[in-house]
Parts: C-alpha cells; sequence; structure tokens
C-alpha cells in the first residue's frame, strides 16, 4: 500500500503517517516544515520506518506535480498541508488563500493530472459554518451549549464561511466534493472540530488543548479569548486516524461526501474546564489572563457524528477524560521538545 501525506510532519499528518508506517505502507510526505515542531515530527518519522520525504510548499504547482508524479502509483492522499490559524489569516488574508485554497486547488489538479485514482481524503473543519449567530446559545453558568440543537452540528447545517480562513478551507472544501461529482476522483471532506494528542505543538491560535497543557507543564501564562466558557468536542487523533482508515476501506460508499468529525456531545469540554483539569493536574493553580473575543470565534460548537456512526460504523474510544490525560504525560515527558515554547 501507497500513501502520500501532504503536512505529512504536522500533527495529524505525522500521526497518519505513523499509523500506516504500522501497518507497512510505503509512506510519502510533502511538507515545508514552516510549522513549529515540523522538524522535530519529522525526524521521529523516520525513527519508525522508512518515509520518502519531498520537501515542498503547495502553492508551487509546478514543484508539487513534479512531487506528486514522484511517488507513483499511490493509494491513498492525504491532504493535510494548511495555514491553519484564523487569527494569522486576518492579519494575511493572501497567504490564506494561496495555502489554503490554491494549495488545494494544485493538489487536486496535481493528483487528476498523474491519472493513478487514488482515495483523496481531506482535513477540513467546521468553521465552514461560520459563527451560527441564529443558533440560540444558552449558558449554565459554567460553559456555553446549544439551546435547541443537544446532538450538534450536522452536515446538513447552511455553509456560511466565516474570516478569511472560513473562506480559504471553504472553497477547498467544495472543491475537493465537486471534484469527485465533475472529474470522478475518489474524495472525502473531513469537517475536524478540535483534534489533539501527541506531537501536537500547539500555538496561541491553533491547537488550544496542547497549548493550555504544554503551558501548564512549562508553568507559562494562559491568555483565554473571551469568557473561557466557550465550548468544542475534542477528539484524539488516535480515533480520527481510525475514521481515515474506515472511509478509505468503504470509499465506495462515502466518496463525494462530507463528514462532522469531532468527539460529539459526550465530549465537550469548555476552556475553563480544560484549565481546572490542568491545575489539579500540575498541583499548580491556573489564573489564566483574558483578553477579548477573537474575529469568527465560535461561543459552542459540537459535532453531530451521528452520519459517521451510520456510514461508517464509528465512533470515538478515547473519551476526554483519558484523551486529555494521555496528552498531559506525552507533554511532561516531552519538555525537551518545548524550548522555545
Amino acid at each position: 500500500m501507497k500513501v502520500l501525506i501532504t503536512g505529512g510532519a504536522g500533527f495529524i499528518g505525522c500521526n497518519t503517517a505513523s499509523f500506516y508506517l504500522g501497518k507497512g505502507a510505503d509512506v510519502a510526505v510533502i511538507d515545508d516544515l514552516s510549522r513549529k515542531g515540523a522538524a522535530e515530527n519529522l525526524e521521529w518519522l523516520k525513527g519508525l520506518g522508512e518515509v520518502r520525504f519531498f520537501r515542498q510548499d503547495i502553492r508551487d504547482r509546478k514543484g508539487l506535480e513534479a512531487a506528486v508524479k514522484e511517488c507513483g502509483d499511490v493509494d491513498l492522499v492525504f491532504h493535510m498541508a494548511a495555514q491553519v490559524a484564523v487569527t494569522t489569516s486576518v492579519e494575511d488574508p493572501r497567504t490564506d488563500f494561496e495555502i489554503n485554497a490554491l494549495g488545494t486547488f494544485n493538489l487536486l489538479e496535481a493528483v487528476r493530472a498523474a491519472g493513478t485514482d487514488p482515495v483523496i481524503i481531506f482535513a477540513s473543519t467546521n468553521k465552514v459554518y461560520g459563527e451560527m449567530t441564529d443558533l440560540a446559545v444558552a449558558n449554565d453558568g459554567a460553559r456555553y451549549r446549544f439551546a435547541e440543537m443537544p446532538g450538534g452540528i450536522p452536515e446538513s447545517r447552511q455553509l456560511d464561511f466565516h474570516s478569511p480562513y472560513g473562506c480559504s478551507k471553504g472553497c477547498a472544501d467544495q472543491y475537493v466534493i465537486d471534484y469527485s461529482r465533475i472529474y470522478g476522483l475518489r474524495t472525502v471532506c473531513m469537517r475536524q472540530s478540535c483534534i489533539y494528542g501527541p506531537r501536537q505543538f500547539g500555538v496561541e491560535d491553533q491547537g488550544w488543548v496542547a497549548h493550555f497543557t504544554i503551558a501548564a507543564a512549562k508553568g507559562k501564562p494562559i491568555t483565554v479569548y473571551g469568557d473561557g466558557m466557550q465550548v468544542r468536542d475534542i477528539l484524539h487523533v488516535k480515533d480520527l486516524v481510525e475514521l481515515f482508515h474506515l472511509a478509505y476501506e468503504k470509499i465506495d460508499d462515502v466518496k463525494g461526501m462530507a463528514f462532522n468529525v469531532g468527539g460529539g456531545p459526550g465530549n465537550q469540554m469548555s476552556l475553563l474546564e480544560l484549565i481546572e483539569f490542568l491545575s489539579r493536574r500540575s498541583g499548580k493553580n491556573i489564573d489564566p489572563v483574558f483578553d477579548q473575543w477573537r474575529p469568527g470565534d465560535q461561543k459552542v460548537y459540537v459535532s453531530d457524528i451521528t452520519k459517521a456512526g451510520k456510514v461508517l460504523g464509528w465512533e470515538p474510544r478515547i473519551d476526554k477524560a483519558a484523551g486529555v490525560e494521555m496528552l498531559w504525560e506525552w507533554v511532561s515527558g516531552n519538555k525537551g521538545l518545548f524550548r522555545d515554547f
């Protein structure tokens, strides 16, 4: 089996690569190593097995086409390479567009030109649904919740791109789906909520579960944008990768589809709840600094994962308590990786 992963030295990418190396697959990684921690993740991967590596920016059409062509007849392509932060997209919307929208288009065209017909799984985002200001949000005094949608947001929810990041990823999301309709590519979109786990070098504007955990382990301050009661459904990366593989195995049933992917209603966590856990686990009282809300930040987002359950027979196996504990143990045992944090 041959697997190609763009952004393969990133958090989700390297965990996906590790999974397939464990299955004896021939794994190729395309990455420009611009993301903090990517070089360290690549070295870790190389220690697990033989990995073909292409240092390549997905904005470079010809370079990307050459890399995809050199990989040969691959069975499965994961497109993980992206600009991943809303705040960065607001500051520099052109770069955000070029990486997320144009970069995805470049990849689709490179795969189409290669003519090898692999399965393509794209890491999309819940930001394609925007701020969802029409939905009533309640506050129980400790965290926000949907007042009338306890099961979370389904795939039938109207798309409403908000922020340059939402626009660029939403554009890419729709291209991936349409290339299945128009050109017959076997594509799947995974509209991901908050994914967390080992090898995640979370920073302030992206990867909040890891960012808070790293800060707590190193005794660094934590800034909360908003009131901290905002809620996400968190999903451990191992569960995500298992879903990826199920989609690959059942591609004839799911090609051209999008799935909302997260921990679901049973794995909701607010920022303040995570800080409370980290205070107990570190043995230190964490008193965060509060700042203004950021553009496009949803007070609550929970994925309705019913479709993935019905179509793919998938559900999260690692609950939030066990998963966050696992992340704490990994960060605590690898503090040397966060010297520049």
